[in-house]
């Protein structure tokens, strides 16, 4: 997560192929607007007044290996040439609007700072489904017992790490200090999806 460029949140992609053509990639995004999911979070967006535009996700060539990025001011980033599948489509969507809403309803949220971008990290991973054990079977991480908190610590670390202003220790060292609050804080769910 960052202002600038635009984070690597979504992480990085299970495609091994080229992925898709930008027209694909924008119309699969379209399609995600009928995601419960992704309605939930664009709702509580607008509740929160921090209403999106029409072109505040987009698709893109993304020169990193993310599957997108939020970025204050910005908006969303899919990339189009990481990503294949309308499910990875959503999945992407779905974890870079909790970055959106995170930003919108912390005031003070600094994305330089490593414990910020740790929170919305773990939050993100956490409540977006990215961490489902299904998910983890396909990444070949086969571990039963806590794998989905193990996978939210693993992908953060990724996120946090990419972020220039944190080194992997400091990474660590903040997703460390903000677990139990972050992890807990499943606003705007009732409780994790």
């Amino acid at each position: 997560m960052g202002d600038d460029p635009l984070s690597s949140g979504g992480g990085g992609s299970s495609s091994a192929s080229a992925g898709m053509t930008l027209g694909e990639c924008q119309d699969l995004i379209q399609k995600s607007f009928t995601n419960p999911m992704v309605k939930f979070l664009m709702e509580n967006l607008e509740k929160s007044c921090c209403g999106i535009g029409s072109n505040f996700i987009k698709a893109e060539n993304c020169k990193e290996n993310a599957a997108g990025g939020f970025a204050r001011g910005i908006g969303i980033v899919i990339c189009s040439n990481h990503l294949q599948f309308q499910d990875e489509v959503d999945q992407t969507v779905i974890h870079e609007l909790i970055h959106a809403y995170d930003d919108c309803r912390a005031a003070n949220l600094d994305w330089t700072n490593c414990a910020h971008q740790a929170c919305s990290e773990i939050r993100a991973n956490h409540l977006s489904g990215d961490c489902h054990f299904k998910r983890e079977l396909l990444r070949g991480h086969l571990k039963i017992k806590r794998h989905e908190q193990e996978c939210v610590k693993r992908r953060a670390i990724m996120s946090v790490t990419a972020n220039p202003c944190c080194s992997e220790v400091a990474a660590k060292d903040a997703i460390e200090s903000v677990w139990s609050t972050c992890y807990n804080d499943t606003t705007p769910f009732t409780r994790p999806p």
